[in-house]
């Protein structure tokens, strides 16, 4: 079959898929019989074989379709890796040498349990969640367009959203009102100026030149309509702008609908007293008390449809409103202002099926590598299925059950024996499922550009626990966690780029993990890790009074284990016969550790 020919009938065969009649009218009754549409319903445990090998009730889930497919989990994790898989995981950062070995070294049944609920409560789980939901939020403290020395359009106080996420997560704000409180904080019946901050999920988005032309304001509804309905959703409405969507039954009424929420509000820089900063006030101008927020419009109206999105040929006006395939017959209409307030009680009812779908989908996928579902941002007819539907539902009926808590949620996964697995490569598994959409094993993955800088810090001791204002990551004095680092639109930071972080122009879902020798290069090279190897080799020297006790020192430092002996007498050797070059030989070594694949790869 020639390539032009395959094309054509991929799209046949997709597009019947859209529930679409022959003239194109969606059939709302069939549409609704996708599985993302469909309310999440609880499932009872499967049976399974291995009885003792379950700990939860989502291992029942995965084990029944090993069993099913002819395989077996692996064996448990070491002590050591597990304890830093999970701290990694839950808070970014490593395990000191004191937690790893009393963790090895407790009798106690409920060890694992109890490190995992100290994890929770520290202040680093809420760092660590925020890093994630930042890219989901695309977050980012300027513009891509800036022009010259104007600043004027950018972001100087978007670390105030920031702080307010790191709260959020730290007192596991419920997720629904996570979601309300970042789409109409405002708007509730008792606002609270703590809240407001929140508002910079939409306050911090695109602001263009021009943006008293129709279509400008045009271009950034849609920017707002696909970072929320990607967000919260997992659906991509924006694809119905200019005609109804090609795969999903999305309407370009369902857009405009939408659409027309965002055209009613405006994008200000406000202070707590009620003082507005001037559109032309420079960012170095700006107070340090204003915040980047929304707030509605005087009198609301309605949008038009455009015709193939072009602003000069309106045609029918749609009432603001929810999308239709996430209603129960026809869509109600928002008629309260905006209608910020009632988009973000639909959004986080549990009559949605797909909002806390999509939360459980991004848990596990930061926990395990890769999600129930593989596209986190689209659960529409062009994402991948669930690998088990009945186990995501289930988490999704639980996770609400259970206050929407987002700590309930990434303390199931934790506890859960398959989170608990270690990564070996197993002949049996890669033969049946080579890809481990199963989950016969852990997947090793690698540290983000946060975990791996943050880590560099943690380890020599130097890491900054301060908050507050972004500082540059090229600041050679810029010794605090990496998410507090400045994230430009323009002009993203050479190191965070380098290793994967994503542009903050556009929602992500999930970011792309790279390997290229420019990455290894900066290892070695980087003035930022040369002084880390310098400040590991004067730590580590001062923890022993001889090199073989102090290379064990280093690998429990880094590695969460012992080294062995071949790696012990490798060290030692190296240590009597390396010239110093500009490095003494326990810097050098010390360089060679901090860029070892061990020291960027979690097992």
């Amino acid at each position: 079959m020639s390539g032009l020919k395959y094309l054509i009938v991929c799209a046949l065969v997709v597009g019947c898929l859209t529930s679409r009649a022959g003239d194109g009218a969606i059939d709302w009754e069939a549409a609704r019989e996708f599985w993302a549409f469909r309310k999440p319903v609880p499932h009872a445990a499967p049976s399974v074989g291995q009885v003792s090998w379950p700990r939860t009730k989502t291992d029942r889930f995965i084990l029944a379709g090993l069993e099913a497919a002819g395989l077996h989990p692996n064996p448990p994790a070491s002590r050591e890796q597990l304890v830093r898989r999970v701290s990694f995981d839950l808070t970014g950062l490593p395990p000191t040498p004191a937690d790893v070995t009393a963790f090895v070294r407790s009798a106690e049944p409920a060890a694992y349990e109890n490190w995992v609920a100290e994890l929770l409560g520290s202040r680093a789980f809420g760092e660590r969640m925020a890093s994630l939901w930042l890219n989901v939020a695309r977050y980012a403290e300027d513009q891509a367009h800036l022009v010259g020395k104007n600043t004027s359009l950018a972001y100087p106080n978007a670390y105030k959203y920031r702080e307010w996420l790191i709260t959020a997560f730290n007192q596991d704000l419920p997720y629904d009102e996570f979601i309300r409180r970042q789409l109409a904080a405002d708007l509730s019946d008792s606002p609270v100026e703590s809240d407001l901050p929140a508002l910079g999920f939409l306050g911090l988005g695109h602001k263009y030149y021009q943006r008293n032309r129709l279509e400008v304001q045009a271009e950034e509804w849609a920017e707002k309509v696909d970072t929320v309905s990607r967000a919260f959703l997992g659906l991509t409405v924006a694809c119905a702008q200019c005609h109804d969507h090609k795969y999903d039954p999305i309407t370009m009424e369902d857009y405009y609908g939408l659409a027309g929420v965002f055209a009613n509000i405006k994008m200000v820089n406000k202070t707590p007293d009620g003082f507005y900063e001037e559109s032309k006030t420079l960012a170095e101008d700006m107070r340090k008390e204003t915040m980047h927020l929304v707030e509605d419009v005087g009198s609301a109206t309605n949008l038009a449809v455009f015709a193939r999105g072009d602003v000069t040929q309106p045609g029918a006006v749609v009432a603001r409103r929810f999308p239709r395939i996430l209603s129960d017959g026809a869509s109600p209409v928002f008629e309260h202002g905006s209608g910020r307030r009632e988009l973000a009680d639909r959004i986080a009812s549990r009559d949605n099926p797909l909002t806390a779908r999509v939360l459980v989908n991004r848990a596990w996928t930061a926990m395990f590598g890769r999600g129930l579902v593989g596209t986190p941002g689209n659960f529409g007819q062009l994402g991948d299925r669930p690998t088990h539907p009945e186990l995501l539902d289930d988490l999704a009926v639980r996770f609400m059950e259970n206050g929407w808590s987002v700590k309930w949620l990434v303390r199931e996964l934790a506890l859960s024996a398959v989170y608990r697995q270690s990564s070996q490569t197993a002949s049996e598994g890669v033969e049946l499922d080579e890809d481990n959409r199963l989950w016969w094993k852990m997947n090793r993955r690698r540290l983000s550009i946060e975990q791996f800088r943050d880590s560099l810090l943690a380890v020599t001791g130097e890491l900054d626990a301060l908050g507050g204002p972004s500082l540059e990551l090229s600041d050679p004095a810029n010794l605090r966690r990496t998410v507090y680092a400045r994230v430009s639109r323009r002009e993203l930071d050479k190191t965070m780029m380098l290793f994967d972080y994503p542009d903050a122009n556009v929602h992500v879902s999930a970011r792309s993990v790279s390997t290229t020798a420019p990455q290894k290069l900066f290892v070695l090279n980087s003035p930022f890790v040369i002084a880390r190897a310098k400040a590991l080799a004067a730590g580590v020297t001062g923890l022993a009074d001889n090199d073989s006790d102090r290379v064990v020192a280093a690998f429990r430092l880094l590695y969460a284990r012992r080294p062995s002996e071949a790696e012990s007498a490798l060290a030692l050797n190296f240590l009597t016969d390396a010239v110093p070059d500009g490095l003494t030989p326990w810097e050098q070594y010390a360089q060679a550790l901090l860029a070892a694949n061990e020291m960027m790869y979690l097992d």
